[in-house]
C-alpha cells in the first residue's frame, strides 16, 4: 500500500505555548515499508526531506543535498499515520522501544469515548504510555524525551483527533498536537488526503534528490 497526506499546514509555538513563531505547510508522501518524502516550506523557504529504513537526505533551500545522522527509528512516529497492518507482537515491540511499559493498563475515557491506557495505571501522569481506540487505533503516546533548551528532559505529549474515514476500515487523524511539559509545542492539520495514489520510486531516490532543480 502506499500512501500521501498531500497537504498539510503546521504552527509551531514558543514555549509558553501560547504565540505562534512560525508557520509552513507540508505534502508528505510515504511508501511502505519504510519509506517517506516530506516537501516542507517555512517562511518562504523550501527543503525536502526522505527517510528510507533509517537514513535520512535532507536537500535545503539552497539545493545542496547531505545525509544527516542516522535516523532513531523508536521516535519516528508516522507509523501512527499510515494504515498498515501490524502484528501484536510487532505493536508491542515498537512500544517497549519507547519506554511504555504493556504490562501495565487502565481503561478511561478520551474525548468521550472509551480508550485503553497501555504503559500506565489509572491516575499515573509521569509514565510513558499509548492510548488506544478500539476504532481509531492510537490517539496519544506520552514519551520522555530530551529536547533543546529551554525544555530539557520532558514530556512529550501526541495527541491525534478529528479521526475521518479513509480506507479499508481505516482512520486518519487530521489534527496532530505536540505538548512539551503540558504546553502546546507543535500543531499539525491535514488539508487533504489520498490514500494508493500512484508513487513513482524516484521520490523517494536520493540520487534523484540531488538532481532535482
Amino acid at each position: 500500500m502506499t500512501f500521501r497526506a498531500r497537504h498539510q499546514t503546521f504552527t509551531l509555538y514558543d514555549p509558553t505555548g501560547r504565540y505562534a513563531q512560525s508557520t509552513g505547510e507540508q505534502r508528505m508522501s510515504f511508501k511502505l515499508p519504510r519509506r517517506q518524502r516530506v516537501e516542507q516550506t517555512i517562511e518562504g523557504r523550501r527543503d525536502v526531506r526522505l527517510v528510507v529504513d533509517d537514513h535520512v537526505w535532507i536537500r535545503q533551500p539552497d539545493g545542496k543535498v547531505y545525509e544527516a545522522p542516522r535516523a532513531a527509528p523508536t521516535r519516528d512516529t508516522s507509523h501512527l499515520l499510515v494504515p498498515a497492518r501490524r502484528s501484536a507482537t510487532d505493536l508491542l515491540a515498537e512500544w517497549r522501544a519507547l519506554g511504555i511499559r504493556d504490562g501495565l493498563t487502565h481503561v478511561t475515557r478520551h474525548n468521550g469515548r472509551a480508550v485503553t491506557v497501555i504503559g500506565a495505571t489509572a491516575g499515573d501522569r509521569e509514565s510513558s504510555a499509548v492510548w488506544l481506540d478500539p476504532e481509531y487505533g492510537v490517539v496519544r503516546v506520552i514519551t520522555k524525551e530530551k529536547l533543546p533548551p529551554p525544555y530539557g528532559e520532558t514530556l512529550l505529549d501526541l495527541t491525534l483527533s478529528e479521526h475521518r474515514p479513509l480506507v479499508g476500515g481505516f482512520y486518519y487523524p487530521y489534527r496532530e498536537e505536540w505538548f512539551a511539559a503540558g504546553k502546546l509545542l507543535l500543531l499539525i492539520v491535514t488539508r487533504s488526503v489520498v490514500a494508493n495514489p500512484p508513487l513513482d520510486d524516484a521520490l523517494f531516490d536520493p540520487e534523484a534528490l540531488r538532481r532535482e532543480r
